[in-house]
């Protein structure tokens, strides 16, 4: 944003239309950004997604199982 003063007083008028200008900018996006957005329905996941995520964590704690094994000194898992 560039503003011009002059001496004369004329450069006021400007910048106050460029403050009103971001002003109502500003006022716009607030605006849009307090539309409510239509809700979605949260789908349950399936018995082959739970499945797979048990796989996963099972496989997560065998590899830390099996690090911690590997390595002398280290504390327990607990």
């Amino acid at each position: 944003m560039v503003i011009n003063c002059t001496a004369k007083g004329i450069g006021s008028i400007d910048m106050a239309n460029q403050l009103g200008n971001l002003v109502q900018s500003i006022k716009s996006k607030v605006k849009s950004l307090k539309k409510t957005k239509k809700p979605y329905i949260k789908m349950d996941k399936s018995a082959s997604v739970k499945v797979e995520i048990r796989s996963r964590k099972a496989r997560k704690l065998i590899e830390k199982t099996l690090k911690a094994a590997d390595t002398p000194g280290m504390r327990p898992l607990s």
